[in-house]
């Protein structure tokens, strides 16, 4: 039997808190994006354009995150960056002009990309003391955030709060919530465990990967991971306004189709950590590639507001466990110092943040609203595609879990 020491417990109740601050953080400031639209008088291709700012910033900054992890280790940088983020979004919320936003949102994105590969490194940390797949339980609690902080919203917008005094609020909450969680994070730098995987060690015992391998499983996990954040952002960018403009659904409604798809990627991260142990990354990913085209593909199909809030809901659960397997198979890849499979997944995945909202603004301009968001079932189908290059064996079978962990401080 596994044996947790107290230290071990608190250290994966702060992860989780970084988590939960971390997804609360930007859903306080989604829904009320179409407010922000109106007031400014931006057109799609505008908006668009300006939300890509907010990914071009996670990737102008995203690259620094191993080399400060390293340095600094990965909790005090997750804190920092989630205060910082806090800040860049009450700047959004001040913004009196589109290039005034786009600023705000550059420098929220680039500390929030950072506070990402932090505390995804952080809770790996954490996974290989547990000796088992947890990873999927602290992306859950990142859902439970951003659910609380959707919520947050719409009550914000219920009762008519404005919206300055909403994030300021918001964001003093989270940073208190972050620092105190620092407390109990495993203490200093992050150790580089990483073993060579199975064929990658000569005789001599030096590892010798093959670079082109990994090369191709690095950017196939950045197509997976791309595929989950792409079915993200089209909750974060354009759930509300579809449902809200398209749809004719009054400011409330539109907001609880982001509030579906990530209450129900909670649910499939609460789910996730047990169906990876016992099925393995591949057969999981496999099975929420499907669920993404055909639940948003069918949605699409029949555009209605009740649809499209189950369609959302069902992207929401299939991509649940992309991101997540996609940042520990990197951070597992042979012939890669610590932290840099995890940042160049975390950094290059944020690809998809960037183009979509812009791409999918031009097609809406050009058509309508409901082509664009077409890009979620093909990102679906990408998915299956590419799920090949994850691992098709479960943690325990990999890597047996000894009879007793004893924790990371003492």
């Amino acid at each position: 039997m596994t044996v947790l020491s107290p230290e071990l417990r608190h250290a994966r109740g702060a992860v989780a808190a970084l988590f939960l601050t971390n997804g609360a953080l930007l859903a306080n400031l989604l829904p009320r994006y179409p407010e922000i639209k109106a007031e400014l008088g931006l057109a799609n291709s505008t908006y668009g354009l300006v939300l890509a700012a907010f990914p071009a910033g996670a990737i102008l900054a995203g690259l620094g995150a191993g080399a400060l992890i390293r340095r600094f280790g990965s909790a005090p940088v997750a804190v920092g960056g989630t205060i910082l983020t806090a800040l860049g979004l009450l700047g959004a919320a001040w913004s009196p002009a589109a290039v005034v936003l786009a600023l705000s949102l550059l420098m929220a994105g680039a500390c929030d990309a950072i506070t990402d590969v932090a505390q995804n490194a952080h809770g790996l940390r954490v996974q290989r003391e547990y000796r088992r797949s947890i990873i999927n339980s602290f992306h859950a609690v990142w859902s439970i955030g951003a659910v609380l902080g959707g919520s947050m919203s719409a009550l914000a917008i219920a009762l008519d709060v404005p919206l300055t005094v909403h994030l300021g609020l918001s964001g003093l909450i989270f940073s208190v919530v972050a620092v105190i969680a620092l407390r109990f994070t495993l203490p200093g730098r992050d150790p580089d465990t990483k073993e060579p995987a199975p064929g990658t060690e000569d005789p001599a015992g030096t590892v010798s990967p093959t670079r082109g391998r990994t090369l191709f499983l690095l950017l196939a996990l950045v197509v997976i991971a791309i595929g989950g954040t792409l079915v993200e952002d089209a909750g974060n960018s354009w759930a509300s306004l579809f449902l809200g403009r398209d749809l004719g659904a009054p400011a409330a409604l539109a907001a609880t189709g982001y509030i579906a798809l990530v209450g129900s990627q909670f649910i499939g991260r609460l789910l996730g950590d047990g169906l990876v142990d016992r099925f393995g990354q591949r057969t999981v990913a496999r099975s929420g590639g499907a669920i993404i085209a055909l639940g948003m593909g069918a949605a699409l199909a029949v555009p209605t507001v009740p649809g499209m809030i189950v369609g959302f809901g069902l992207a929401g659960l299939g991509s649940a466990t992309l991101v997540p397997a996609a940042m520990q198979e990197a951070d597992d890849l042979p012939g890669l110092r610590h932290g840099t499979g995890l940042t160049v997944v975390s950094w290059l995945m944020r690809l998809g943040f960037l183009v979509s909202p812009p791409v999918i603004g031009l097609i809406a301009d050009a058509s309508n609203l409901r082509l664009g968001l077409l890009v979620v079932p093909l990102a679906g189908i990408a998915v299956i595609a590419l799920s090949g290059v994850l691992s098709p064996r479960t943690p325990s079978a990999a890597a047996p879990a000894p009879v007793q962990t004893l924790g990371a401080r003492g």
